[in-house]
């Protein structure tokens, strides 16, 4: 009798194996990005202000109907980024947030959103290049460090070459399936 073959478990495999099992503190987040794993506090008042300001317009304002998630995982492009967005919105009709498996593809996502907070360069970088390798097409990020706000689109491979910055209190066009002007004034 021969012993079956077993492929060895390499570091990345380890790495996701234990992210996996993770058990933390009610109200942190825990993520993979890059291979790293970041565990963030909870949000202060400011930032969920931001982000309900946003989903607001978003959802009376957009030419298509959209659902929003703000606690899905996104399992981004490869298997060492697992990223929870502040806000991920996908077309209503897709109902891409059923299912009991805390962690989805991207395939679907219309747009994700991050409002700066106590990692603002892991939001400017790391995440961005995670969401342009899951193929998110539009990536919308709330700096309130920098006192702006910035359309990130059309991803190719790790970053998106398009990006338009506005200083928070201008608007902001947000291009098809949304079709409006991002109202940013109360965002100060």
């Amino acid at each position: 009798m021969t012993a079956m073959a077993h492929e060895p478990l390499t570091q990345e495999d380890v790495l996701l194996e234990g992210f996996l099992a993770l058990d933390t503190p009610e109200g942190f987040r825990a993520e993979l990005i890059e291979g790293e794993i970041v565990v963030t506090p909870p949000p202060d008042g400011d930032h969920e202000d931001c982000i309900s300001q946003i989903v607001k317009q978003v959802i009376r304002r957009s030419r298509t109907d959209m659902d929003f998630s703000g606690n899905k995982g996104l399992k981004c492009g490869c298997p060492k980024d697992h990223v929870i967005p502040d806000g991920t919105f996908a077309p209503a009709e897709l109902r891409l947030y059923r299912g009991a498996d805390p962690w989805m593809p991207c395939d679907g996502v219309a747009m994700v959103l991050e409002v700066t907070s106590t990692r603002p360069n892991t939001d400017r970088q790391a995440k961005r290049r995670c969401y342009a390798r899951g193929g998110i097409p539009l990536y919308l990020l709330a700096d309130r460090e920098a006192s702006s706000i910035t359309l990130f689109s059309d991803p190719e491979k790790d970053d998106y070459p398009e990006h338009c910055t506005r200083p928070l209190g201008k608007p902001l066009a947000l291009p098809e399936p949304f079709a409006f002007e991002l109202d940013t004034g109360d965002f100060l």
